[in-house]
């Protein structure tokens, strides 16, 4: 199998070849991992290749290449470095439950791909691994914290491949490289067993992928609840797979085309928006542009927010260090760590409590929204990827809340899902014919209705279709 025919595939069309004779599962290796030989090193997407992994004996996925964020699960004997040099050399002494059903899906994984030090970051340029290029564009982000897993599935080096998500990570990538990625409701993939919830509950595993099928079967293969987990969400009454194709009827949709922290959409975000909202209702679908009431102001939910990310960083990093017999300072951590490392420290136990408190008073003003409409639709990103070096400039001057806001500026749109547990999804609908630059559309939607994303998603990609649009990176050309 030539690797530029590899490239034009799909997991679910790879499988297929696989389960008919048509190619063997070495041959689809060995054409991936030749893509990754060739092309990595202009995208910088990945942070080891695995060479000592079995073949795959069954499984849906059976000997398709698959690779795994270095962040939230963990493999058998694998390095588990979180992006940082504090976890330098560290390696896993069990399978997560995730990596399990992933090896149980017959995903045939070959490597760790990039991310910002410990997630914290919605762009892909730690001092660990250095910066991951955007394949459209190496000037500029491939976003983050699944930037690596994301251009390597933009590049055609994966069809598919794994992601987490905390505030966008695997809605932001997929935005920035012209991908389909899907943020489930909380607790519908475990996060065991190590953990119970990763951020207090705003995280979750997801799939990156360029086809709307290839995340729904993924996502049919991984969810569900393991022994222990701290709580189970109702599982689907079809599968997500077979949602793809039926229609999902007239929807109410509302329409957010501007951050809540009063900012402005840039133009040829907003421009795209608004196409899809009148393509939206061409196919029968209702629109209204709402003034969204999430029942604080914006500066609150940046400090909520912050107030989670940096106790769960702070806590994470104590554990490390502990574990590494390692110092935390500049020596094993880039600035903003440090800053989200002595917020978390210096919070007390009632500013915690009090989050909570903001988060449920979110959870109920957006049920009240999901009561009234099925669908919130806005940008995944208020503006165009930037380019390499600028997210991370002068964040040595910044403290754990100027962080914060640094990253909710650049990804406003993305954690409000998060915050709620609620489904969300980025589609490549939109495209930029003067940077060559995709972009990407959110839809989020009521709690546990995945069904209704995969419905929509399905649809637009039927009615708008984005597989013909390839980065100036890419195996195909190979």
């Amino acid at each position: 199998m030539k690797t530029a025919e590899y490239a034009e595939y799909d997991a679910m069309g790879i499988a297929e070849l696989i389960a008919s004779g048509q190619v063997t599962q070495a041959e689809v290796r060995a054409a991936s991992l030749s893509a990754i030989e060739q092309l990595n090193p202009e995208i910088n997407a990945l942070a080891e290749i695995w060479t000592d992994e079995a073949q795959a004996t069954s499984g849906p996925f059976k000997g398709v290449p698959f690779l795994v964020k270095d962040l939230g699960l963990t493999a058998k004997g694998h390095l588990n470095e979180l992006g940082s040099r504090l976890a330098a050399g560290c390696v896993a002494e069990e399978d997560s439950n995730l990596m399990i059903h992933l090896r149980q899906a017959g995903l045939a994984t070959i490597g760790r791909t990039t991310t910002p030090e410990l997630a914290a970051s919605t762009t892909t340029e730690s001092k660990m691994s250095g910066p991951t290029r955007n394949p459209w564009d190496l000037n500029r982000s491939a976003g983050g914290s699944s930037g690596g897993s994301a251009a390597a599935v933009a590049a055609g080096l994966v069809p598919a491949a794994h992601a987490t998500d905390g505030g966008g990570s695997i809605r932001v990538p997929s935005a920035a490289t012209g991908l389909f990625g899907l943020k489930s409701s909380r607790g519908r993939v475990s996060m065991g067993p190590a953990v119970d919830e990763v951020w207090a509950g705003l995280a979750v595993h997801g799939i990156v992928s360029r086809t709307v099928r290839d995340s729904a079967a993924l996502l049919d293969a991984i969810e569900g609840a393991d022994v222990g987990d701290p709580f189970t969400i109702g599982r689907p009454e079809n599968s997500y797979l077979s949602e793809v194709t039926r229609e999902p009827g007239p929807l109410r949709i509302g329409l957010l085309m501007h951050p809540l922290s009063g900012a402005r959409t840039a133009d040829p975000i907003a421009k795209a928006t608004r196409n899809v909202a009148l393509h939206l209702e061409s196919m029968g679908h209702s629109v209204d542009e709402v003034c969204l009431d999430i029942g604080l102001s914006w500066e609150s939910f940046v400090e909520m927010n912050g107030r989670f990310w940096s106790a769960n960083t702070a806590a994470w990093i104590d554990a490390i260090a502990a574990a590494t017999e390692r110092p935390v300072d500049s020596s094993t951590l880039e600035p903003s760590t440090l800053a989200l490392h002595q917020m978390g420290t210096e919070l007390t136990a009632t500013e915690l409590l009090a989050a909570m408190h903001l988060r449920n008073i979110v959870t109920r003003s957006m049920g009240k929204f999901y009561s009234e409409y099925d669908v919130l639709l806005s940008p995944t990103l208020p503006a165009l990827p930037p380019a390499i070096g600028c997210y991370n400039e002068g964040q040595e001057r910044l403290d754990g809340r100027g962080w914060m806001d640094r990253v909710f500026t650049h990804s406003p749109f993305t954690a409000l899902a998060n915050v709620t547990g609620s489904p969300a999804m980025s589609v490549p609908l939109g495209f930029d014919r003067d940077y060559s630059l995709p972009i990407g559309i959110q839809f989020s939607a009521g709690f546990g209705q995945e069904n209704v994303l995969f419905r929509l998603a399905g649809q637009l990609e039927r009615t708008m279709p984005w597989a013909a649009r390839r980065p100036q990176v890419w195996a195909g050309k190979l």
